[in-house]
C-alpha cells in the first residue's frame, strides 16, 4: 500500500515513490512519496495559513477530535499493529501494545488539555507593585514541526501530534522513512475525523533535504525531534530562534545492590536490555553489579536471557524480531567482537542470522571498553563488577548521556542517594531503566536531549505564556 502526502487536509499523489522492505522477509511492504524541499515549504505555508482556524477552534472540538481518533485507532488496532510489524519488524504482540499505548497517549492529551489553565498573579505582593487584575494564559505556539524515529513509529508520533493539535497548533509531520505507512494511516485518522480542524496537519516524507527545509524555515515556532545525537546537533545549530525539544540517545545503566531481589533483577534486566531488540533509547546497556553477588547475578541473567524467544515477528510468542537493517547487525557484532578482544566474555554465544541478532550478555566488561562508552542500540548488555554503590555512582554518571538509570535495592538510604546523585532525566527503583509510563515527564540531560515529553509536559513545550494586566 502507498502512503500519501497530506498538504493540509488534501491528499496528494506523486509520480515517484520509494520502497520500504520488511526487515524480516525483505519483501516490499509499503511505498512512500519521494518529497523534496518544495513539498516541505508548501506544507509549512499551508500550516501557517491554517493557524487562524486552529486558534479560533474551541477546546471541546479539539478534545473531541483526539477522542474520535482514539476510538478509530482502537477499531483498527490489528491492522495498524500489523503495519508496524511489516515495516519495522517489531513482534506483533509488542506492536499491539504500542497501539494500546498510542490510544492512551491520545486520550491523555485530550484529558490533560481540559484541565490546563493559567493562574492569577498578586501584583501588589511587593512594595513596588499595586493592585491590578493580572493573570497569564497559555496560547498555541503556532506551527510545530514533528520529526519521528523508527523504533516506536506510532506512539512517538502520537507524543508529538496529540499534544500539539489539542493545544491549538498546526503540525507538519516528517515520519521516519522506515515506517511511512504507519504514520500515514495514523495521520489519516486525524485528517478524516468529523472534528478535524481544516489544514491543521500535513505529512511529508524524506531525509536530510526535507528535514533541513523544515527546521531552517522561519515558519515553525517549535521543532520536536526524536532521534540521534548527530541529527540533534544539526537541528540545534540550524533551527534559529525557535523552541526546540530534543529526545536523543541514551546509555541506560542500572546498579544491582547486594540487598536486591536477584531473581526479580535478572528477570527485569533481561526484558529491559532486549525488548524491541535493544532498539530503544532507554534500553538497558550497562549493569553495575556489587562484587559480592556478581557471579550469582551473572548466572541468573544468562538463564533469564535464554528464555527469550527470537523469531518471526508475526508469531504471538516472539519476544525479539529482526534489527532494522543489515548495518545495525554488522555494527552490533563489531561491538561484541571488540569487547572480546579487550578481555570481555560472552555468557551466551554471540550470533546473528541475517538481521536476527540474538541477545548477548557480556561479562567482565570494563568502563574503558567501547561497548559501554557509546549507545549500542542493539540487543547487547554488559555486566561490570563494582565494590559498592559508591564505586558505581561515578561510573554510571561518567557518560555523555543521561536519559534514564535504575537501581535494584532494598536499602532505603541507598534509594535516597540514587535519586539525589544519579545524573539522568529519570530514576527507577527496583525495575529496569527501560520502564516508561506515557503520562510521566520523559526526557534526558546532557546529550540525551532538551525538553520533556508526556502529554502535560509536551503541551507546555508547545504553548506560549501570555501575561495580562488590567489596571
Amino acid at each position: 500500500m502507498k502512503a500519501k502526502i497530506f498538504f493540509g487536509s488534501v491528499e496528494a499523489r506523486v509520480d515517484n515513490y520509494s520502497e520500504r522492505r520488511s526487515p524480516f522477509s525483505g519483501e516490499v511492504v509499503s511505498y512512500a512519496p519521494v518529497c523534496d524541499e518544495k513539498d516541505a515549504l508548501k506544507a509549512l505555508q499551508i500550516a501557517q495559513d491554517a493557524t487562524k482556524y486552529a486558534k479560533q477552534s474551541t477546546l471541546s472540538q479539539r478534545c473531541n477530535w483526539l477522542l474520535d481518533v482514539a476510538k478509530k485507532l482502537k477499531e483498527q488496532k490489528e491492522d495498524i499493529a500489523k503495519t508496524i510489524t511489516d515495516e519495522v519488524g517489531k513482534p506483533i504482540s509488542f506492536a499491539r501494545v504500542e497501539v494500546d499505548r498510542c490510544i492512551e497517549t491520545v486520550t491523555l492529551s485530550a484529558e490533560t488539555m481540559r484541565t490546563m489553565h493559567g493562574e492569577t498573579i498578586n501584583t501588589d505582593a511587593m512594595a513596588s507593585g499595586k493592585k491590578t487584575t493580572a493573570f497569564f494564559t497559555r496560547e498555541p505556539a503556532g506551527v510545530v514541526v514533528a520529526i519521528t524515529p523508527f523504533n516506536f513509529p506510532l506512539n512517538l508520533v502520537a507524543h508529538k501530534l496529540a499534544p500539539a493539535l489539542v493545544a491549538g497548533n498546526c503540525v507538519v509531520l516528517k515520519p521516519t522513512p522506515e515506517a511511512p505507512l504507519t504514520a500515514y494511516k495514523f495521520a489519516k485518522l486525524f485528517i478524516e475525523s468529523e472534528f478535524a480542524i481544516k489544514d491543521a496537519l500535513s505529512v511529508v516524507y524524506g531525509d536530510a533535504e526535507v528535514g533541513g527545509a523544515l527546521i531552517t524555515s522561519d515558519i515553525p515556532r517549535v521543532i520536536s525531534f526524536t532521534g540521534s545525537v548527530p541529527v540533534g546537533n544539526i537541528i540545534t545549530k540550524n533551527a534559529g530562534i525557535k523552541k526546540v525539544s530534543l529526545e536523543l540517545g541514551g546509555n541506560a545503566a542500572t546498579y544491582i545492590d547486594k540487598s536486591a531481589d536477584l531473581d526479580l533483577a535478572a528477570n527485569r534486566c533481561a526484558l529491559g536490555a532486549f525488548v524491541n531488540s535493544g532498539q530503544v533509547c532507554i534500553s538497558l546497556q550497562r549493569i553495575y553489579v556489587n562484587g559480592d553477588i556478581y557471579d550469582d547475578f551473572a548466572n541468573k541473567m544468562a538463564e533469564e536471557t535464554k528464555k527469550l524467544v527470537v523469531g518471526s515477528p508475526y508469531e504471538d510468542d516472539t519476544f525479539m524480531g529482526p534489527l532494522i537493517d543489515n548495518d545495525s547487525c554488522v555494527r552490533a557484532m563489531g561491538w561484541v567482537e571488540s569487547a572480546i578482544e579487550e578481555g570481555a566474555k560472552a555468557l551466551l554465544t554471540p550470533r546473528h542470522d541475517g538481521r536476527m541478532f540474538y541477545p548477548c550478555v557480556m561479562a567482565d566488561v570494563r568502563d574503558d571498553m567501547a561497548i559501554v562508552c557509546e549507545e549500542v542500540f542493539a540487543p547487547i548488555v554488559s555486566l561490570i563488577k563494582v565494590d559498592s554503590f559508591d564505586d558505581a555512582i561515578p561510573r554510571m554518571n561518567n557518560s555523555p548521556y543521561g536519559l534514564q538509570f535504575s537501581v535494584f535495592t532494598n536499602d532505603l538510604k541507598l534509594t535516597q542517594r540514587a535519586i539525589s546523585e544519579l545524573d539522568a532525566g529519570g530514576i527507577v527503583i527496583n525495575d529496569m531503566p527501560t520502564l516508561r509510563f506515557d503520562i510521566q515527564p520523559y526526557g534526558g540531560v546532557k546529550l540525551s536531549g532538551v525538553g520533556r515529553e508526556g502529554p502535560k509536559f509536551a503541551i507546555e513545550e508547545m504553548t506560549e505564556i501570555k501575561s495580562v494586566v488590567i489596571c
